[in-house]
């Protein structure tokens, strides 16, 4: 075996592990929106409500293909995880390199048919003119950066799945202040509007994949790791066998917020932007939570690898805990501090106001969300993706279903909508827990003296 160390294994399940391990990733998730929050700054302050509108449907085009290979961060973490608990060092390195040369083949895959993928996308989405002008210079300058993009998945994912969650946030850190400076060069200096949001997104893209490689890759016998060992024995096919499911089930999500999506460009580029400023308030809450869910991903995995049954139960109630506490914190401070930050993202009259109505549905959503988020987690690190594609397909379905018998209601139809459908996927996931910790193997007691 390769000699790699070991980070995980001597860690104790306990709170004050379990906080030390979230927080350096709910620190570095907190700059992940921050980005969103910049860019919707930086063009809402322009008093362009079509610009805006246009960042906003083009990066729900850019989740929509990006995010159908988000398996390449979340199957790496649940397989990262398992090898680590298990021991097997030499694959925990090969994971890394396997995740990064697929994303990088992937990512060069979608630049090459983004002439088809991108008019087929818009095809779906109601827009037209400016807000469509905007929106395919986004799209176009974020596909400059899609085999860096899809790599740097893999990197966090397997930092992730190690426990090195002070690594993943240098990492994350440094790509969104590349990001936030390139970003107020383009469009407050340049004037690139949109076009320039989707430059500075791919340039910081680039620059944190050579970052994660360098940190990632410290300490790995890069020559011993180079072998026809590292595809061989249905490396690669296994890597995306584990996780053909976790793509479907991005798949199913990301359909669910692009319905959400549309539906706002339903009502015009006012809905579609104050809906777009309100989202910056969910994906803040969502990617901080992400801080438990992604340390479930790691424990359970690990507990699993290492075939602990007991570990499994007391990482999930650990993370839930503290999950539960700050979905309820992120719902009472948006309640009380949404006013503020709506009149500071967007200077459009029209766009505030519809922003204010909707408020109440965007806050409540961080302590509704919660056992979505973090049965997300539970799940990845189990590798369980059948279970994951079924829920995701199931409360995407559901989803859609409630927004059309809600459509009479207008935007707040649209809300009420979203919000269902983080209990329906909660419900979903939720069904199939007792089934996997039946599953789980336990190790057989090591022998007396």
């Amino acid at each position: 075996m390769a000699a790699y160390p070991r980070f995980m294994t001597s860690a104790p399940l306990t709170r004050r592990a379990i906080f030390a391990q979230a927080w350096p990733i709910m620190l570095g998730q907190t700059t992940v929106p921050l980005v969103g929050l910049v860019d919707t700054a930086v063009i809402g302050r322009t008093g362009d409500a079509a610009a805006l509108a246009g960042v906003a449907l083009g990066t729900v085009v850019i989740n929509m293909i990006f995010w159908t290979f988000g398996f390449l961060r979340m199957g790496m973490t649940g397989m990262t995880a398992q090898a680590e608990g298990a021991g097997d060092a030499q694959e925990v390195a090969a994971m890394l390199l396997r995740g990064v040369i697929a994303g990088v083949v992937l990512g060069a895959i979608l630049f090459a048919l983004q002439i088809m993928l991108v008019p087929l996308t818009f095809g779906v989405l109601s827009g037209g003119g400016a807000l469509d002008a905007a929106a395919r210079g986004y799209v176009g300058a974020r596909f400059l950066g899609a085999p860096a993009s899809l790599a740097v998945f893999a990197i966090n994912g397997w930092l992730l799945g190690l426990g090195r969650t002070r690594a993943a946030l240098a990492l994350q850190i440094a790509m969104n202040l590349v990001n936030i400076g390139l970003d107020l060069l383009f469009v407050r200096h340049f004037g690139l509007g949109a076009r320039g949001v989707g430059l500075g997104t791919a340039c910081a893209e680039w620059t944190s994949l050579a970052l994660g490689l360098m940190i990632a890759g410290r300490g790995l016998d890069w020559r011993r790791q180079l072998s026809p060992a590292l595809f061989g024995g249905g490396a690669l096919r296994r890597l995306f066998a584990v996780n053909a499911d976790i793509m479907l089930r991005t798949m199913a999500l990301l359909l669910l917020f692009v319905w959400f999506t549309n539906a706002g460009a339903r009502l015009g580029a006012t809905a579609l932007a104050a809906n777009h400023v309100l989202m910056q308030f969910v994906s803040v809450s969502a990617f901080v939570l992400d801080g438990f869910a992604f340390t479930a991903e790691a424990r359970v995995g690990q507990a699993i690898g290492a075939r602990s049954r007991a570990a499994v139960v007391r990482a999930i109630r650990l993370t839930g805990e503290f999950s539960l506490a700050a979905g309820i914190g992120f719902a009472l401070l948006f309640l009380a501090l949404g006013g503020p930050l709506i009149a500071f993202f967007a200077s459009d009259a029209g766009v505030r106001a519809q922003a204010m109505a909707m408020l109440p549905y965007a806050a409540i959503i961080p302590a509704i969300g919660v056992p979505a988020w973090l049965l997300d987690g539970i799940f990845i690190g189990a590798t369980r993706g059948r279970a994951l594609r079924n829920a995701a397909i199931v409360a995407t379905a559901l989803y859609i279903a409630t927004d059309l018998a809600l459509r009479p209601w207008g935007e707040s139809g649209i809300w009420w909508a979203l919000t269902a459908s983080y209990l329906y996927r909660a419900a979903s996931l939720g069904a199939h827990l007792p089934g996997l910790l039946r599953t789980i193997e336990v190790a057989e007691p090591a022998p007396g003296p």
